[in-house]
């Protein structure tokens, strides 16, 4: 399959996702690396974004809570390509309401390969990476062909 390149400036535009059990932990990383974040533009969803923004001292993108939409907004900016890369803090020993969403959020991150942590230690690698300071040519695969593909829409009834 063909690929187009989606270029990632050198100011990222990163998502900051947490499930109520892992806010804590994805607060005191953000802290941790504020100055890393702070040249970028960060989206956050509901509480986290609030939290964050408390925390951090400079603005935060605050979608909705994820519960009630935030988490297929973020997925929504991916599609767009309006997110360079996703830090989601899940929490997988506890059920969600909204799993479904959570499922979709992290497939669209897959399906339009933007970098993914799920946890501290992923998130320290790629915040830490050189990649982050620099442009970056994103692959994702050519979808143009499915998107154009015949559909067929069978006879019509009267």
């Amino acid at each position: 399959m063909a690929h187009k390149k989606f270029p990632m400036e050198h100011d990222k535009k990163i998502a900051l996702v947490a499930h109520d059990n892992k806010k804590r932990d994805l607060v005191e990383w953000a802290k941790f690396n504020r100055d890393l974040l702070a040249h970028h533009q960060v989206f956050a969803t509901g509480t986290t974004g609030k939290i964050l923004e408390h925390e951090l001292g400079f603005k935060i993108i605050r979608l909705k809570s994820g519960p009630l939409g935030g988490d297929q907004q973020i997925g929504a900016k991916i599609v767009d390509n309006k997110i360079d890369f996703l830090i989601f803090f899940w929490d997988p020993l506890e059920p969600q309401p909204h799993d479904p969403d959570v499922k979709a959020l992290l497939r669209m991150a897959v399906v339009w390969n933007i970098p993914i942590a799920c946890n501290r230690a992923s998130a320290d690698f790629m915040i830490s990476s050189p990649l982050m300071d620099g442009e970056y040519d994103r692959l994702v695969p050519d979808y143009d062909n499915y998107i154009t593909r015949k559909v067929n829409l069978g006879e019509k009834s009267s």
